[in-house]
């Protein structure tokens, strides 16, 4: 069996930890030949032919100017011409990277490499005449060969052995993948980022109470609307053929068009037809995982632009202008699309328990009396990466930039330093309440209400 594990190599020097999570599913699968790909520049050569050592075969680096600044369309497109001509039987990806946190390469890629595709991958289960496995959201998935699979985050890549010698590395540039220029790099990306800025959305003004006072604010706010939209920022001008996916973008699509159309049908195929017969100017999509993969596929069948998790829309009634978190959310960049219609996933309210409460690495030692805490406010139970990484709690219930994305009516963090991968995972929340012996916690710059308390006291 061959298998394709596509990389990159972070901001930080390092393997992207959903790709490492990806090579460590592919050296699990018996008598495999794994063969590493990535879009790098030739600098990185090192890198890539290190990672041979863990038991790769091959390295292959995408390398030319003209891939150069290559949006997720433009990445999937220009490893699709390699993908097809390597063969594999299976493409392992990570969900996402931690640069753009979109999640569009892998679904799009899948699309332009005829490849059957199953997303949020938490163990592979059976490799036969199919491939099954469990995923995050979606339960038990069984597909044909050849198949590709974005992996979570769900192992940790192995070590080299003092023994292991490195396997081959090829450089493939822009003739030898026979590309199309106008569909590489730059020039190839439908999307465009006009400006970044910090990003301080998010912020709240705490207000600090006794712990005496938690239940009565937990009884009032249930009782209210609380959940925040901030994209409830209305355009002046209005933007005409503009269409939702389901209901969900409904609170988006007002803020820049006062006649919009929702199509309640998912099927991939239909919506695409539907794009075709219709002169549209945007495309909204939710959140959910089920959303994203539609949204990714749709783009790649249509070579449109997509621009994902977007926090506010805008227009000045020619086109959409998107912007949303990027860099573990520490800035938010301004998008447009060159190509017509725009499409957008929007950051949309996520179904679930009206309360959350989230135990921290500060209540590690107390994780019993916080399971309590949650059980006596019916409430569902998350966590942060390093009670995770920790082995504490599991990994389905991590919120944050390599976890989930929620947003419950109220939000209650106890013993969360409030680091900012965390903070982009539960920000949309109605109300948030922090519990931290720490006043200077990061996480009551975010909170609605703030417990100065120890957990002991709960």
């Amino acid at each position: 069996m061959k298998i394709v594990v596509c990389i990159r190599r972070g901001l930080d020097g390092e393997i992207n930890l959903f790709d490492a999570c990806a090579y460590e599913e592919a050296l699990k699968i018996d008598n495999a030949e794994i063969v590493l790909l990535s879009m790098a520049p030739e600098k990185d050569k090192d890198f890539f032919l290190g990672l041979t050592r863990l038991g790769a075969s091959k390295a292959i680096m995408l390398s030319d100017k003209k891939f150069a600044g290559a949006d997720t369309l433009a990445t999937a497109y220009t490893l699709s011409l390699a993908i097809n001509k390597i063969k594999p039987d299976l493409v392992f990806c990570g969900r996402q990277t931690l640069v753009g946190d979109t999640a569009q390469t892998g679904p799009m890629l899948s699309v332009y490499s005829n490849l059957s595709l199953i997303t949020n991958v938490m163990s592979i289960d059976n490799i036969g005449d199919k491939i099954t496995c469990t995923t995050r959201n979606f339960g038990s998935k069984t597909e044909n060969f050849p198949a590709l699979l974005t992996i979570e985050r769900i192992n940790t890549l192995r070590l080299p052995s003092i023994f292991s010698k490195t396997g081959e590395l090829e450089v493939w540039g822009f003739d030898d993948l026979g590309a199309e220029c106008e569909k590489c790099g730059l020039e190839g990306s439908p999307t465009r980022v006009l400006q970044t800025f910090e990003n301080n959305s998010g912020k709240r003004k705490c207000k600090f109470i006794d712990i005496s006072e938690l239940d009565n604010v937990i009884k009032e706010n249930l009782e209210t609307d609380v959940l925040e939209n901030t994209s409830k920022i209305t355009s002046n001008k209005k933007l005409s053929g503009v269409c939702i996916i389901g209901n969900e973008p409904s609170d988006y699509a007002e803020t820049i068009s006062d006649d919009y159309v929702i199509i309640k049908d998912k099927n991939v195929d239909d919506i695409v037809n539907y794009i075709k017969n219709n002169q549209l100017n945007a495309v909204l999509f939710a959140s959910d995982d089920e959303s994203k993969e539609i949204a990714a596929k749709v783009a790649a069948k249509l070579d449109l632009g997509l621009c994902a998790d977007c926090t506010k829309l805008e227009t000045d009634g020619e086109q959409m202008i998107m912007y949303r978190p990027a860099l573990s959310g520490s800035i938010v960049a301004k998008i447009v699309s060159k190509t017509k219609p725009a499409l957008a996933t929007v950051r949309t309210v996520s179904d679930g328990s009206d309360i959350v409460v989230a135990a921290g690495y500060g209540a590690k030692e107390h994780i019993e009396k916080v399971k309590k805490f949650a059980k006596n406010y019916n409430a569902e139970l998350a966590t942060s990466r390093k009670m995770v990484d920790n082995n504490v709690l599991p990994y389905n219930m991590q919120v944050g930039l390599t976890g989930k994305t929620i947003s419950p009516k109220i939000y209650i963090a106890v013993g969360v330093s409030g680091a900012v991968h965390h903070i982009v995972g539960m920000q949309k929340s109605g109300v948030i309440i922090a519990i931290n012996n720490d006043k200077k916690a990061p996480i009551f710059d975010y909170a609605d209400y703030g417990i100065i308390s120890d957990i002991n006291l709960l």
